[in-house]
């Protein structure tokens, strides 16, 4: 049974998602994007068009919403008869598109912790200080609510639980994410750059030998030697998908790993040492108040933008070792994508398709029922299988190595 879907933003991840509904409406039925910026919203369905990616016939609408107000996206749910909401819009509207999905019984999917303007890296785990506070009310009304169900967090999150679904005993997790393409620009973010800064100015918390750690960005570094794209430095990054793993599996250390080149760390430490990645606002001599990180934002290319130039591989996956049968195993699950692919298809750059294929399946499953949970959950706390059967029909396919990066290479269910 068809059932209709309303996607909240109007970014390059939107436009992955709209096209990948586009695709799918067989299953998604009608499918309306909505946010502040109506023109943001046309020219993407437009470009929907242009691709002719509707797979049947159907609806395809726009809509104008100011999703920081719950009354106005329940509202909206109403209106358009959308019982599938993909919430793609900033971190910051997370818990009032939550709320609107609760009000009118609509199932809800994100890709990102809620964020609060004002605050910055939260005390751990992150969740529990929003969306698991829900939880109770998604699970007494029987509203499904699918959190972080993006790349990482989302697909890496399962490919935790496929590989411990193979073990006894999980000993350690460590998410690994490489960009090893070039957009051409001298400094630029892959996502919103307001939200890509906030990641990495506060503490890196990382969960180990049972309890929180904390340390510096950029202070711990490593090397990884990944399929396609080769060795690649690293650092331990603050992640969302940590603050679940650790809490769903407490008895193995969680680290989440982000590749970085010189000329970034380069770039962000003269911001940061200046005071222009603050999130507080300055007034000006003129008397004006501006916040500096929503300067800089402005300043800096639209990620949407670098996708017709961006060439080179992505590639994202878990290391998960633990014992099996008395033996120690390493699992590493993974994918890798292709930038200029992924802006032939959608026209998006690779780092957008990751983050906006993943909800689409999860709409899908959700659609059909494997993931109608009637409550709220992280995609860990989901059977993995289904979901990677669609993402490798729909542009994600999945890998796996058993004996860990030295492995041999095999589909995920070889």
């Amino acid at each position: 049974m068809k059932q209709n879907v309303l996607i909240i933003g109007a970014g390059g991840v939107a436009q992955v998602v709209a096209h990948k509904c586009a695709q799918n409406n067989d299953v998604l039925g009608d499918i309306h994007i909505a946010s502040r910026t109506l023109s943001k919203c046309e020219a993407i369905l437009e470009s929907v068009r242009e691709k002719g990616a509707m797979k049947q016939e159907g609806v395809l609408e726009a809509h104008e919403l100011d999703a920081t107000k719950s009354a106005d996206v329940a509202a909206l749910i109403r209106k358009t008869g959308a019982e599938i909401v993909i919430n793609v819009g900033t971190a910051f509207v997370n818990m009032h598109v939550l709320d609107g999905c609760i009000e009118t019984g609509a199932a809800y999917i994100d890709t990102a912790i809620h964020e609060e303007p004002d605050k910055i890296c939260e005390t751990p785990p992150w969740y529990a200080n929003y969306e698991w506070k829900k939880r109770d009310l998604c699970a007494e009304k029987g509203v499904t609510a699918i959190l972080g169900a993006g790349f990482d967090p989302g697909v890496v999150n399962a490919y935790a639980r496929f590989a411990i679904d193979m073990m006894d005993e999980v000993k350690s997790i460590d998410i690994v994410d490489i960009n090893a393409g070039s957009h051409g620009k001298y400094f630029a973010t892959n996502f919103d750059p307001e939200i890509n800064f906030r990641e990495f100015t506060g503490t890196v918390y990382s969960w180990q030998e049972g309890e929180w750690k904390s340390n510096k960005m950029f202070e711990v570094g490593k090397v990884w030697d990944l399929p396609v794209v080769g060795p690649s430095q690293s650092y331990m990054s603050g992640h969302d998908e940590v603050h679940s793993l650790a809490t769903n599996y407490p008895d193995a250390d969680v680290r989440f790993w982000m590749g970085f080149g010189d000329h970034y760390i380069n770039v962000f430490t003269v911001l940061k040492n200046i005071g222009l990645l603050s999130e507080q606002p300055v007034k000006l001599a003129e008397g004006q108040e501006v916040v500096p990180l929503k300067v800089v934002k402005a300043c800096l290319p639209d990620p949407a933008s670098l996708a017709p130039n961006y060439t080179g591989k992505t590639c994202i996956g878990d290391l998960v070792k633990g014992t099996k049968d008395g033996e120690e195993i390493e699992v590493f699950v993974y994918n890798v994508a292709d930038h200029k692919e992924a802006y032939n298809e959608v026209g998006s750059q690779g780092i957008s398709y990751t983050a906006g294929v993943p909800p689409v399946a999860a709409a899908m499953l959700v659609a059909t029922g494997e993931w109608d949970a009637k409550t709220m959950k992280n995609v860990e706390e989901l059977d993995p299988k289904p979901f990677f059967s669609i993402l490798d029909r729909i542009g994600l396919p999945t890998r796996k190595r058993i004996g860990g990066l030295q492995g041999e290479d095999t589909a995920w269910d070889a």
